[in-house]
């Protein structure tokens, strides 16, 4: 049965009444001027103590009696056909315990899996490795996207062409809509292909009783690699465990049963015995996904007012030998334009599969998208932010363009004449959206303890988040009782389904189960609690760990006193997250505000400061939701000024798979961050809670390169902006 319930939803000057329908067991839920006493209070991470200690247990730290170390041989070209594989002298090497041909007819990437073996310790697998005969016959291969895209390039697939079909967005009448421009900018701009650099990098511990399979992994997702390794040992789910208590980040390269994976649980039922397969840094770079290239072609139209009047986007990416390079989806979402045509195409070269980052395509558009106002903007002699204004969707945007503003002092900056010496300053700012609302199946489940202790329980993962003080803050919520009576189980495929940690989808998924389950867990409180009280169930309350009457206060039992009355050793319940209702709104804003200094004479860009104002719905710690902006902005100063997967074009070789040649940004690097949080009660889920980790890092990277080209009075078209390309776009002026 279901329930019609009216919420006051919404933010401050945009609320209205919404009448949702939700089932009759789901608590009501959150709605604007909600008062909380743990959610929404600055909590340090739960598991904060263990991780600073070096305690946390990462895959890589699973010890296991008699357990073996894997190794993966990798093809040293980047197209060939595999003639033959012989691991006979491998195979008698001592210590060696199995070995096996993962090669299959060809290889397409130089990186590419070809061979395994395990061995007593890891340095003589390694030895092993270097006996593996492989007899290659090399082919021909592409590594750079230009000229993959060329008629006369090598394919890289004998059954395609190197460029895919296109996928194409059309609204309007483009053509008609740069008829009517007073101004126009048409441009190509350029972003290279990033890699993940997750801290923890990919790989696996499989250790196989019978026809059991269990696997500690380094996943966001161990329903999936559950799934997958059933199916690929033709396993029922129920025969294969998952677990991942800890994990060192992911930014969506750890979706699913990696090779690494599978082929240490091969590797452990060929030995009979655990095996532990963990990637080297430079394996992390070349094999397990990156973030694709693009190519954009912008053409962007606007009158006199500055109004958006056409958009067209003509777009090349490449994810090597994989897809998913599209970015055409803030040219749809960010701004109105009643004329808007998108076509984009993926274009296949010798090099890793992509997989996906952080936002998937977005900060490549947004980038883009957002340079190209910029221009537009000059052209039109208008204030760059009143142009975002003008042609802005979205109410809640509306009001953090404001809030943005005043804080980051954009009117002064903005206007501020620049200065004569080498050190030139230059601001930036950039709209950013999200879809980070969440999704049902996840199911949790709540246990109260006869000490008075509660364990929520979900087969979620937490990539660095902070999912477990989120969901124990969101029961203890529920169910009124301090935090440190609340305990978060999670990363084991033995509890309750839940969804892959990617998306942005974490939070709004599992806390309106854990919600849910704390309710009923609540309800079954309640009814013990009764008798004791002499009054019924529903005139009761629980707060700050005391449950009373609520018209009589003073009448009251502790939570631990009541728990003690529990029958049994506990006592449970579960919880899901049902769909979405229909609730406020669907759709995330946000914008940010950068400034940097740039020195003319060396090139050398230098962040100084940003701004960064989002909702994400109710926001349960807001310490960890600064951490999620923290990190989304530090990710796109890299992006911005520093990270590049560098291929030789000869051997096809990634040149740069390492931390001293791959430049990330470091504490030098890192700005003064300010975030601020726009409230938004949208009362799609009993929890409201919304994602964060995509919407801030949309913008960040788009918001620095308008600020280099405000500082040096030049556009800036090609990532990442090295000396070099600020030099060569300084003197072009």
């Amino acid at each position: 049965m279901a329930r019609r319930v009216t919420l006051r939803l919404g933010f401050e000057g945009g609320l209205r009444d919404v009448v949702v329908t939700i089932p009759d067991d789901e608590p009501a839920p959150w709605q604007w001027g909600e008062k909380f006493s743990v959610v929404g209070v600055d909590t340090p991470r739960l598991d904060g103590p263990l991780k600073a200690a070096g305690r946390a247990p990462y895959t890589y730290d699973i010890q296991l009696p008699g357990m073996l170390h894997g190794a993966i041989l990798r093809s040293p070209y980047p197209h060939a056909r595999i003639r033959s594989v012989d691991l006979g002298v491998a195979r008698r090497l001592d210590g060696v315990r199995a070995a096996l041909d993962r090669s299959g007819a060809a290889v397409r990437f130089a990186g590419q899996e070809v061979a395994a073996v395990a061995a007593v310790t890891l340095e003589i697998a390694r030895d092993a490795l270097r006996l593996v005969k492989v007899d290659y016959a090399p082919m021909p291969f592409v590594t750079a996207m230009e000229d993959a895209m060329r008629p006369d390039a090598p394919a890289v697939f004998e059954s395609g062409a190197n460029v895919g079909a296109p996928h194409i967005n059309e609204i309007g009448n483009v053509a008609a809509g740069f008829e009517t421009a007073a101004a126009s900018v048409d441009a190509v701009y350029t972003t290279p292909v990033q890699t993940h650099v997750s801290l923890e990098t990919h790989g696996a511990v499989a250790s196989w009783n019978g026809d059991e399979l269990t696997v500690w992994c380094s996943t966001q997702g161990i329903f999936g690699v559950r799934d997958d390794l059933a199916v690929h040992f033709s396993l029922p789910p129920e025969n294969v465990r998952v677990i991942t208590a800890y994990l060192g980040g992911g930014f969506g390269s750890k979706f699913g049963a990696g090779h690494e994976v599978i082929i240490a649980a091969e590797l452990a039922r060929m030995a009979r015995a655990p095996v532990k397969l963990m990637l080297s840094r430079a394996e992390e770079h070349v094999a397990t996904g990156n973030r694709p290239c693009s190519q954009q072609h912008v053409r962007i139209g606007a009158a006199r007012d500055g109004a958006l009047t056409a958009i067209e986007l003509e777009q090349h990416g490449s994810g090597g030998i994989g897809g998913g390079s599209g970015s055409a989806v803030p040219y749809l979402a960010l701004y109105r334009c009643p004329n808007l045509r998108t076509r984009e195409r993926n274009v296949y070269i010798n090099a890793g599969p992509a997989s996906p980052m952080r936002a998937p395509g977005w900060p490549q558009g947004c980038f883009a998208l957002e340079l190209a106002i910029d221009e537009l903007a000059r052209k039109l002699n208008l204030d760059r932010l009143e142009m975002r204004r003008r042609n802005n969707p979205s109410p809640v945007r509306a009001l953090e363009y404001d809030i943005g503003a005043r804080a980051f002092g954009w009117d002064q900056r903005a206007r501020a004449p620049k200065a004569r010496g080498p050190i030139r300053r230059g601001v930036g700012v950039a709209s950013a959206a999200w879809h980070g609302i969440g999704a049902s199946g996840p199911q949790a489940q709540c246990v109260a303890f006869r000490d008075g202790r509660v364990a929520v329980r979900i087969g979620t993962q937490d990539v660095g988040t902070g999912t477990r003080t989120i969901i124990a803050m969101v029961a203890a919520e529920e169910l009124g009782v301090p935090l440190q009576s609340v305990t978060a189980e999670i990363g084991d495929t033995r509890y309750l389904f839940s969804l892959p940690s990617g998306g942005s989808m974490t939070a709004p998924s599992t806390t309106p189960a854990v919600r849910q389950a704390a309710a009923h867990l609540k309800g079954k409180l309640l009814r013990l609690a009764a008798p004791a009280l002499g009054a019924a169930p529903e005139d009761l309350v629980i707060s700050d760990g005391v449950v009373r009457v609520r018209a009589e206060p003073d009448r009251a039992i502790e939570f631990a006193d009541l728990c003690r009355r529990i029958p049994g050793d506990s006592l449970a319940a579960d919880g899901e997250h049902v769909p979405n209702y229909g609730g406020y709104s669907t759709a995330q804003a946000g914008c940010q505000f950068a400034g940097v200094e740039v020195d003319i004479e060396t090139g050398i860009v230098r962040v100084t400061d940003f701004v960064a104002v989002h909702d994400a719905g109710v926001i349960v710690d807001p310490l960890t939701a600064r951490s999620q902006v923290n990190g989304g902005i530090i990710m796109g100063v890299g992006f911005a000024l520093f990270e590049d997967r560098l291929i030789d074009p000869q051997t096809g070789l990634m040149v740069n798979p390492t931390m001293d040649d791959y430049k990330l940004p470091g504490v030098l690097d890192t700005p003064e961050i300010r975030a601020y949080f726009v409230e938004v009660a949208n009362g799609i889920t009993n929890t409201g809670v919304l994602g964060m980790g995509e919407a801030v890092h949309v913008a960040a990277t788009a918001a620095i390169g308008c600020a280099v080209a405000d500082a040096i009075g030049a556009p800036v078209r090609d990532l990442p902006l090295t000396p070099d390309r600020v030099l060569a776009a300084i003197g072009g002026v």
